[in-house]
């Protein structure tokens, strides 16, 4: 494996922020739950930044996609914390079509669990609805970005930050084999390959594009106009992304790269590094951050992605931890059942890394591999078996954890982009744990 582009060094003391009062921080992508964009946000409003965000929009029953209502705009703008330009932006084109023809979702209607690894998709009519999808989302980039240019003073310094990622049809088929691909065990099991492979998982690959990846060069194309302003009136642009592509956690006291296994949109994910090296290369100021796993409403469908959050813990400790760290210890020994200890649980997940079933996966330059029954059976036994460790189900080690991480990925984010290192940067636990100890001494 080749040395990974990493941000390794933290912004001194001094070293002031790009950002400041007056500055426009926008969110492109709608806040929902949980997530990593709530770390970028929480550092954007301390900076003093006016904050606008969007919308994907409503769709009604008859699949019309709409606005958000008065009454919806209202409390979506109250969570933001700032304006949202009321703009349907749904990305995606599974359920885009020509008036009066079929949209992708309606083209897997007829997919059952006994034939859609054999179901053959009309790829015609999905290059028109896919086509159908991305002029639409265009035109509302348009739109959108018609209303920002007259937000946005001259001179201001602006922060764009990508947040739009998933793109799974709606598609009752999915539901059931994604539980058997990612959470099955046994005879539930289910090779992703076998998904991979099929004419609906190309089709589910192709939306992931469009969804987790090309929204991202449509921000960078749709916002040229006001980027050349800005920059012509001594202001600065910044387009931030997600990205997901492994991370380095501690293992046996060495930071070593692993991965969670099925990472589908891992493809996709790759899309976005390139999108955003071919813009750094046109000199636009665009960087996808690889962040760690975390716990959210849309990484749970993932059993065992958490697995390497525990590993933070020792990196608290390795990284100069104090006296915080050590009540990071405590506050995970509180969640666990009486008589379980946090070494052993620790111990657990130190054997998950190291153990022979795991090692194949750690192949970089093989990533996003496909899922085996083995793999399967140890990640998700694992995470079975840690959960039923705890107290509560609804209170765990990894949802602390996972707190932790967007606290420190938006801040390394935000301010990592006053002057950006490159266009694709991993935020390894190393790093992660260095600006905890640092905030929080």
């Amino acid at each position: 494996m080749n040395t990974l582009p990493s941000l390794n060094q933290l912004p001194s003391p001094e070293q002031a922020s790009l950002f400041r009062k007056g500055d426009v921080f926008v969110l492109f992508g709608e806040l929902f739950g949980r997530g990593y964009a709530t770390g970028l946000i929480h550092e954007a409003r301390s900076a003093g930044m006016e904050i606008v965000g969007i919308t994907v929009g409503r769709r009604e029953k008859d699949n019309t996609l709409r606005p958000l209502t008065e009454e919806e705009l209202v409390a979506a703008e109250a969570n933001l914390g700032g304006r949202i330009i009321n703009v349907p932006l749904m990305a995606g084109f599974d359920q885009d079509a020509a008036p009066g023809e079929p949209t992708p979702t309606d083209l897997l209607s007829g997919m059952t669990l006994t034939n859609w690894t054999e179901t053959k998709i009309d790829w015609t009519q999905v290059e028109k609805c896919r086509a159908v999808g991305v002029k639409r989302f265009q035109d509302a980039v348009a739109e959108v970005m018609a209303t920002l240019d007259g937000m946005i003073a001259d001179g201001r310094n602006v922060f764009f930050a990508h947040t739009m990622a998933g793109g799974i049809p709606k598609a009752k088929v999915f539901l059931a084999i994604a539980n058997r691909i990612y959470k099955g065990r046994g005879d539930r099991h289910m090779s992703s390959q076998v998904l991979l492979n099929s004419d609906l998982g190309k089709l589910i690959l192709k939306n992931f594009d469009e969804v987790s990846a090309n929204t991202f060069g449509h921000l960078i194309e749709g916002s040229a106009k006001i980027r050349a302003r800005i920059e012509a009136t001594g202001g600065q642009v910044r387009y931030s992304a997600y990205g997901y592509h492994g991370t380095e956690v501690l293992v046996n006291g060495q930071y070593v790269w692993q991965t969670y296994t099925n990472y589908t949109q891992g493809y996709a994910k790759m899309r976005l590094e390139q999108i955003a090296r071919d813009a750094w290369s046109q000199g636009v100021k665009a960087t996808v951050f690889n962040c760690p796993e975390i716990r959210t409403n849309s990484s749970d469908v993932f059993a065992g992605v958490e697995l390497p959050l525990f590993a933070l813990l020792n990196a608290l400790k390795q990284e100069n931890g104090g006296a915080w760290a050590d009540g990071q210890w405590q506050a995970c020994r509180a969640l666990l059942n009486d008589g379980v200890t946090l070494e052993a649980t620790l111990q657990t997940i130190e054997a998950f890394h190291q153990s022979e079933v795991m090692q194949p996966f750690r192949n970089f330059d093989a990533w996003p591999m496909p899922n085996t029954s083995a793999q399967a059976d140890l990640t998700i036994g694992t995470s079975d078996d840690i959960v039923r460790q705890h107290k509560d189900s609804k209170a765990l080690i990894t949802d602390l954890l996972s707190t932790l991480v967007v606290e420190s990925t938006g801040n390394l984010m935000f301010h990592g982009m006053t002057e950006p290192q490159g266009p694709v940067l991993w935020l390894h636990h190393k790093i992660i744990a260095r600006q905890l100890n640092q905030a929080h001494a």
